[in-house]
């Protein structure tokens, strides 16, 4: 019954990839005239580009996600990790710093590590800092601000402090208890798992592929409703509200964290938006989009309310929130 449901799956999925290849190789859209507002073109046009800019790095996290489940034991995993609660959050922020992964590719990510034991304080600081401390994301950032040393060494020294600083709160808030959404055929999963385990130890590489596969097409229906949601407000928001609040220190840094959420930018590439602003707002609210961005934006909520308890997404966000609106204003103070 497993084995047929499976193929079913796969050919659904072989279908829909042979009717996008015929649409885009042999539809001329050009020729089709339909009356369709401009407005709404540019909602087509953003949600693409989101969705486009996204799917490889979540193709990317899926992927690692996968190699977690099939050859890291939870052993090993408990092995490494600092006994000591508060001496595994350093480490994390750490790892975060060699991981080429963005905000939508490490949710999979954490959720497969928290899954296989890691800690949950431990995975919220891979969750946050993680898209904001990897290299990818230096390099961008050096390069959109012509290697300005207050908004380079601003933007990464205070999301190695802030993920600290959140993973430890949300461990003092959850003390570790288990704040994932498991399902029905997931749990059932886990018990298939048990039993076909011999199988999957003499063919890991087939068993990684179908484990991408499934989180892939189960990831991609939230990532598209992030996605439009998020298309429908950069459209549709008056930005020149925003724009006149831009050179107030308190005001400006709230409206770029609310402008980050909403835009859903992926963290390699908001550098460069951010910089598109540097005329009208000030250094800390363009740190400000550019630290609260990846750690929390529209698409990876609905992600994140998927996989997580709502309780949970609630607090994570409004800890987030408060961090690093605090954090901002200090910094404001303390070095501009």
């Amino acid at each position: 019954m497993r084995k047929s449901s499976s193929l079913f799956k796969d050919l659904i999925g072989l279908a829909l990839i042979g009717v996008f290849l015929y649409l885009f190789f042999f539809i001329d859209f050009k020729e089709i005239s339909l009356d369709i507002p401009s407005s709404w073109l540019n909602v087509n046009t953003i949600f693409l580009s989101i969705v486009i800019e996204a799917i490889p790095f979540i193709l990317l996290g899926v992927f690692a996600s996968a190699l977690i489940q099939t050859f890291v034991s939870e052993e090993k995993i408990k092995k490494y990790l600092p006994k000591n609660p508060i001496g595994a959050i350093i480490p994390a922020a750490l790892l975060g710093v060699i991981l080429p992964i963005c905000e939508c590719a490490i949710i999979p990510v954490v959720r497969r590590l928290i899954k296989k034991g890691m800690p949950l304080h431990v995975g919220v600081v891979l969750l946050v800092g993680a898209p904001i401390l990897n290299p990818v994301v230096v390099a961008s950032t050096y390069f959109a601000f012509n290697g300005d040393p207050t908004i380079l060494y601003g933007r990464f020294g205070l999301a190695f402090i802030l993920c600290i600083v959140i993973g430890f709160l949300m461990l003092l808030l959850f003390d570790n208890k288990n704040q994932l959404r498991w399902t029905k055929s997931e749990l059932q999963g886990r018990q298939d798992m048990e039993l076909e385990q011999p199988a999957l130890q003499q063919n890991k590489w087939k068993a990684t592929f179908y484990h991408a596969s499934d989180e892939f097409f189960d990831m991609g229906k939230y990532l598209i409703a992030g996605a439009f949601i998020a298309s429908l407000f950069q459209t549709f928001l008056d930005r020149s509200v925003l724009m006149a609040l831009g050179q107030n220190e308190v005001l400006s840094p709230a409206v770029m964290m609310a402008f980050a959420f909403v835009l859903s930018l992926c963290s390699e590439a908001d550098a460069f938006v951010a910089a598109s602003f540097g005329s009208t707002f000030t250094v800390g609210s363009l740190l400000a989009f550019m630290v609260y961005g990846p750690m929390l934006d529209l698409k990876n909520t609905f992600m994140l309310f998927a996989y997580f308890r709502t309780k949970f997404v609630l607090v994570f966000m409004a800890v987030v929130t408060i961090v690093v609106f605090a954090a901002i204003l200090i910094f404001q103070q303390l070095v501009l």
